[in-house]
């Protein structure tokens, strides 16, 4: 086998021993069995806590947040310091190959600053986002380079303009984009919730295949919302453009990555094309 994967980590799970080892002991199962693997992580939680230990407020519109000077200060530290860092360690213990890797190097996320848009929960008014980016251009030369070496690219989802101005990148949207340049299958992570429910007090309903017309469907009435509808409409974005299935997960045991990427389904929510 040599099929591609790319795995977004999100904040809590990076954050959560069990479920990253758990994770990595997946991860280490996928290579044995051939898969060529790209790690893409968040950081918003530990964003969170550093931006309020330094009396900074969180500013969030429609599940989005919003970056300006003194956040993306925050944001550099924490995705290419601190989650970056205890990640590689983690899997570097139990035995898994893996490198860190800014998005800003090699040309790998080349981005412009968001101008002020409408968004999907956020009213009717434009929202300026600040410092955050919009993706020009996925470069793979170098992630193909540390794949085809046997190495796990551990990847931040900060990237830059050309003007080497450092930009916020939401992590999902890194890692649809990163999976649609390199023809991959994606899996995203979103903490707690174990895909996408139909009820959301109710977390045995989750929603074990939704087609792209029924996401758009579930996000106009309401049934997808808040974080969860940024992450299903960048997922949308990519879906049959060279990403033929997204897997949307949540906290992890044990064999789950497995048994979801075998069985498109079974334990979070498989977005896949009409």
């Amino acid at each position: 086998m040599n099929e591609t994967v790319v795995i977004k980590i999100g904040g809590d799970l990076a954050s959560d021993p069990q479920q990253l080892a758990a994770l990595t002991d997946d991860l280490k199962a996928l290579r044995a069995a051939g898969w060529r693997i790209v790690v893409v992580h968040g950081g918003g939680p530990q964003v969170t806590e550093l931006s309020a230990r330094l009396g900074l407020k969180k500013n969030v519109v429609a599940g989005r947040r919003v970056t300006d000077a003194e956040t993306l200060e925050v944001t550099k530290m924490v995705l290419a310091g601190l989650v970056a860092v205890d990640l590689v360690a983690a899997m570097a213990t139990r035995g898994l190959d893996a490198i860190g890797l800014a998005a800003v190097s090699a040309g790998v996320i080349r981005a412009t600053k968001r101008p002020p848009r409408v968004v999907s929960g956020g009213g009717p008014a434009p929202v300026d986002f600040g410092f955050v980016g919009d993706i020009v251009e996925v470069g793979v030369k170098a992630l193909n380079a540390l794949l085809d070496a046997g190495l796990v690219p551990v990847m931040n989802s900060l990237g830059r303009d050309d003007a080497g101005q450092v930009l916020n990148i939401n992590a999902d949207t890194a890692a649809t984009r990163v999976a649609q340049a390199l023809g991959a299958r994606l899996v995203l992570t979103t903490g707690g919730v174990r895909g996408v429910l139909s009820d959301r007090n109710d977390p045995t309903s989750r929603i074990a295949t939704l087609t792209e017309s029924a996401a758009r469907e579930a996000t106009r009435s309401g049934v997808i919302e808040g974080g969860m509808i940024p992450k299903i409409e960048e997922s949308l974005e990519v879906l049959g453009q060279g990403v033929w299935a997204i897997h949307i997960m949540g906290a992890l045991e044990a064999g789950d990555l497995l048994a979801e990427l075998n069985q498109p389904g079974s334990v979070g929510t498989a977005l896949v094309s009409d």
